[in-house]
């Protein structure tokens, strides 16, 4: 990791002053006049900020000091000549990481992506030190939501700073855990990271199988025909497409990371541990694959049975439709048929004096003649046309 053949036994001091501190600050100055005092660094934020969450120095894999500020930590990083420096930021104020890059000589583009974060996953190297942005996944049971959250580390030859933007992980159990093993701990920066690297792909677990559990409810609220299924389906595409963003980069950077094995030295140990972490990001990245995969079928096989729902719902609407016009033609045929005859008895049923068919002999039985021929003729015209 480091630009060293060999992390262990750590540099001497003077070549550690070398890469990143022009002049030891505990050095007596030099007698002459006095002069104007030199501009200090950026001062650590106020003490109920509380963004230094954990701050450490460690000599062979055993914490040493537990600094309260950045400058304790870094006067007593310059007092340990093989001591290591974990530092972890929570949202750190500009002022901090200034500081942070003015003691340890951190380019001013990784800084500037540790401040805005929303970050894709990398890792670039910048000199001894390697920059890695990780995205961090927290499955919450009562929304079932995929929580996603950001952190970025600088590891050089003798510190390791993780800068958290967000809850996820627990980089508190990650230190206590490598405390546990001061023999691994006692490798370097490039153990922490590693660790880190574990727990942050370890989180990935309950998020992979609480989202199997989703995916398996939600195939049988398709079959079910639940309606809201739809909407879960594409919340549950979009939180995938945002798994797949922070675990595809992932195994491009552990095997970039195992293909330096030889060139920068790294401890045995250390390979076999990273090798690890990276089949199961290749695993989970699977998953995720398969996920997003089988969320785009099922929302293929949604769209098809509501598509056929309704298509069942207008064959049925179509059908009432149908018999609702053969029940009207019925009733039409018959209002048509009994029309003729009322028609006939309303006008011979008008009180008008001058009515000629009124005296007429013949007038009665031709009325009721007429009638009786009308109906009998709709009737057979209404029947030949199904009406009837």
């Amino acid at each position: 990791m480091s630009e060293r053949p060999d992390r262990r036994p750590s540099p001497s001091a003077a070549k550690r002053a070398s890469w990143r501190r022009p002049a030891s600050p505990a050095a007596a100055p030099p007698p002459g006049p006095p002069t104007s005092p030199q501009p200090a660094p950026p001062s650590p934020a106020p003490p109920n900020h509380r963004s230094v969450i954990d701050s450490a120095v460690y000599r062979d894999g055993r914490r040493i000091a537990s600094p309260t500020t950045l400058a304790d930590t870094f006067r007593r990083l310059r007092e340990e000549p093989d001591g290591m420096a974990w530092i972890g930021l929570h949202r750190p104020t500009e002022p901090e990481l200034h500081s942070l890059a003015a003691e340890f000589n951190l380019h001013e583009l990784a800084v500037e992506d540790a401040l805005e974060a929303h970050q894709r996953p990398k890792l670039e190297r910048y000199g001894d030190t390697l920059f890695v942005v990780l995205r961090a996944a927290r499955y919450l049971d009562a929304q079932e939501e995929v929580e996603f959250s950001e952190l970025h580390v600088f590891v050089g030859p003798d510190f390791l700073i993780t800068v958290r933007h967000g809850g996820a992980p627990d980089l508190s159990t990650v230190r206590h855990r490598m405390e546990q093993t001061p023999e691994l701990l006692s490798l370097g920066p490039e153990a922490a990271l590693y660790a880190i690297l574990d727990a942050v792909v370890d989180g990935y677990a309950p998020v992979v199988e609480g989202v199997q559990t989703d995916i398996d409810e939600i195939e049988t609220e398709v079959f079910r025909g639940d309606p809201a299924v739809s909407r879960r389906i594409y919340e549950l595409s979009r939180e995938m497409v945002e798994f797949q963003r922070a675990t595809r980069p992932l195994v491009g950077m552990l095997h970039g990371l195992m293909a330096g094995f030889a060139k920068y030295g790294t401890d045995e140990e250390l390979q076999r541990y990273l090798r690890d972490v990276a089949d199961h990001v290749t695993h989970t990245s699977e998953r995720v694959d398969g996920f997003r995969q089988a969320l785009t079928e099922i929302l293929t096989v949604n769209a098809t049975l509501v598509s056929q729902q309704q298509n069942a719902e207008m064959r049925a609407l179509a059908e009432a439709g149908f018999e609702q016009n053969e029940e009207i033609k019925k009733v039409s045929s018959w209002a048509a048929i009994l029309f003729a005859p009322t028609l006939v008895g309303t006008i011979y049923g008008m009180n008008f004096e001058s009515m000629p068919e009124l005296g007429w002999r013949f007038g009665y039985p031709l009325a009721i003649g007429l009638m009786g021929m009308v109906c009998i003729s709709l009737y057979v015209i209404f029947k030949r046309r199904d009406w009837l």
